[in-house]
């Protein structure tokens, strides 16, 4: 699946990083994300998602709110990122969204067993039965069969039969998604890799989510860019699993930024497929500190005929690699790190993962 595919998954809750070194069998800890939301891949419950309180700075260690806006912001301009920041929450935080996420496993050719003991080839969270049931992965392909008594079922038709069912994977546009209890699964693809995700609306992250954290919002930051247009043109996107995928690229926004003094600055867009947003994955001097180090991510309208762009640095968000060791996200491309700091969007969650399941020593 392409990183442009995997992006558009998380948009309001979406792509993410990495660094520890497992054994391929075992559940990895490096994160792929997309950038937008996530697939819909089991249906949407009617629970409602976890209070999310608005923190103090824990980034910047002020221990005190910043303000919500600095002096002088339009009205109507709060109001719209306010609401651009609530949708955000709520797809981060919804029973399917990203803090759902519990497990990542990578397959090996043919049999994989599953369940909770230690005696599996895939280790599933302890809620799992003992022995949950076999994977098969031939040729590309995987299938299921259950363990006697396991009760996995397909998320969207429970009477169907899964067993010997062949498994549509996300990088076929909509997975098949099973159900195990309060779990959910499914198939994804990464370049060769093939492996399965497990999802619980019940897990911790989601849980004990403590809220997003913001700079205060800055008109300063919405700046106009031209695009120059390059027909043809590809950028090589890095991932958090150690991949490099060439992908679609319109050409060079340029830009003036605030602290810039009067400097100009590019970026390079991406394009997902089916539409014509341009996704962007930008690093800064804040990464690390302020804001998650493996770089944020930001949309931006279709450029007109004139290639006019506007770049609103207040919605840039964090990958869904900063909430969970369980995603697999891109980073920032080549000339994607300004050197500017930039002041504005999303701040690093103060109780994300230290590393991601997905590497392992060959990556």
């Amino acid at each position: 699946m392409s990183p442009a595919s995997s992006a558009r998954r998380s948009r309001a809750g979406l792509w993410p990083l990495a660094a520890l070194i497992v054994a391929p069998a075992l559940v990895v800890t490096l994160t792929s994300c997309s950038h937008k939301t996530d697939p819909p891949a089991d249906p949407p419950g009617d629970g409602a998602p976890p209070a999310a309180a608005s923190p103090a700075d824990p980034a910047s260690g002020s221990g005190a709110e910043a303000p919500v806006a600095v002096p002088g912001t339009p009205a109507d301009y709060v109001t719209e990122i306010e609401a651009w920041r609530d949708q955000r929450l709520g797809s981060l935080t919804a029973e399917n969204g990203w803090l759902s996420l519990v497990g990542l496993y990578w397959l090996e050719p043919g049999d994989n067993t599953f369940g909770s003991t230690p005696d599996n080839s895939l280790i599933f969270p302890e809620k799992a039965p003992n022995h949950a049931g076999t994977f098969h992965l031939v040729d590309g392909n995987v299938t299921i069969d259950p363990a006697p008594g396991a009760h996995i079922s397909l998320a969207d038709a429970p009477k169907e039969p899964v067993a010997g069912k062949v498994l549509a994977s996300d990088a076929e546009g909509k997975p098949t998604v099973l159900s195990l209890g309060s779990l959910r699964f499914y198939v994804i693809q990464r370049g060769d890799r093939v492996g399965i995700r497990v999802k619980d609306a019940e897990s911790p992250a989601r849980k004990g989510f403590t809220g997003l954290d913001y700079f205060s919002i800055d008109p300063a930051w919405k700046v106009e860019a031209h695009l120059e247009r390059v027909e043809g043109a590809t950028v090589p996107v890095p991932n958090v699993l150690g991949q490099v995928e060439n992908v679609p690229s319109p050409g060079t926004l340029t830009f003036e930024l605030p602290g810039g003094n009067g400097r100009t600055f590019s970026l390079h867009p991406i394009l997902e497929d089916g539409s014509d947003e341009l996704f962007i994955v930008f690093g800064d001097p804040t990464n690390g500190r302020l804001t998650y180090g493996g770089g944020r991510f930001l949309y931006a309208e279709a450029p007109g005929p004139d290639g006019r762009v506007v770049l609103d640095f207040n919605r840039a968000y964090n990958p869904p690699c900063s909430f969970t060791p369980y995603a697999t996200c891109p980073l920032p491309p080549p000339g994607n790190k300004l050197p500017v700091a930039v002041t504005a969007g999303e701040k690093k969650y103060a109780h994300g993962p230290e590393g991601h399941a997905g590497r392992d020593s060959t990556s």
